[in-house]
């Protein structure tokens, strides 16, 4: 709550707080290798991303981590930029930031559950797949990725990534232990090949005490650099 307390407050005294980004984007080859900051992994770029956001509608699934609340520093920087947000949050990532924060920062309604008698009226799990030119999902749970490369739609994040043929960007943040997993990497691999897109992780502290390594969550000014 303190951290969503300071990314409102900076929107409203006009305080951007920014600062160094983690400096590395993975890539997603399953190698562990590492290529340079402001490059985007795997299958080329995404294909009008040298373009303004001015215009754009980018789809932003949050999901389930300790890194959730960089995400409302994304809305805000996405915003800065021109692009209408959409947020689609999981109930995971509600039980770190909430709908309401996001709302504030979108301006936008935030989607949360699949079977929601108001915007499933008209299918919105496809409506939202559609009317989008770019879906990020920021963080991408170890978890959320492997239900990704499953081709999983058991709720309304997993279900709108199935549907969609836009772009997807994925920022990962998880342990380094999680990251290195052999079934981790084996996800990665299925995504890329699949034509997704990651930025990061990068190197640096976990939220566990005096653990750090490969697995935070790309800072909100290099996925926006990315997209």
């Amino acid at each position: 709550m303190e951290e969503e307390a300071r990314i409102l407050l900076g929107v409203m005294t006009g305080r951007d707080g920014e600062g160094p980004g983690a400096g590395q984007l993975q890539s997603g080859s399953g190698s562990g290798a590492v290529i340079p900051a402001g490059h985007v992994s795997t299958n080329g770029a995404i294909s009008w991303r040298h373009g303004a956001l001015a215009g754009k509608t980018i789809l932003l699934v949050i999901t389930g981590g300790i890194a959730s609340y960089k995400a409302l520093d994304l809305i805000r920087r996405l915003r800065e930029r021109g692009a209408v947000t959409k947020v689609i949050m999981t109930r995971g990532a509600s039980q770190f930031i909430t709908p309401l924060s996001a709302s504030a920062l979108s301006g936008e309604q935030t989607y949360i559950e699949l079977f929601d008698r108001i915007s499933e009226h008209d299918v919105g799990h496809i409506r939202l797949a559609r009317e989008c030119d770019l879906v990020i999902v920021a963080p991408a749970t170890a978890d959320f990725m492997a239900r990704m490369a499953q081709g999983r739609a058991d709720d309304l994040a997993s279900a709108v990534l199935l549907a969609t043929r836009k772009p997807v960007l994925l920022a990962p943040a998880m342990n380094p232990a999680m990251w290195d997993n052999p079934a981790t990497r084996r996800n990665i691999a299925t995504l890329t090949d699949d034509g997704k897109h990651l930025v990061g992780p990068g190197r640096g502290e976990m939220a566990e005490s005096g653990e750090s390594g490969v697995g935070r969550m790309a800072e909100p000014l290099e996925i926006v650099a990315t997209a």
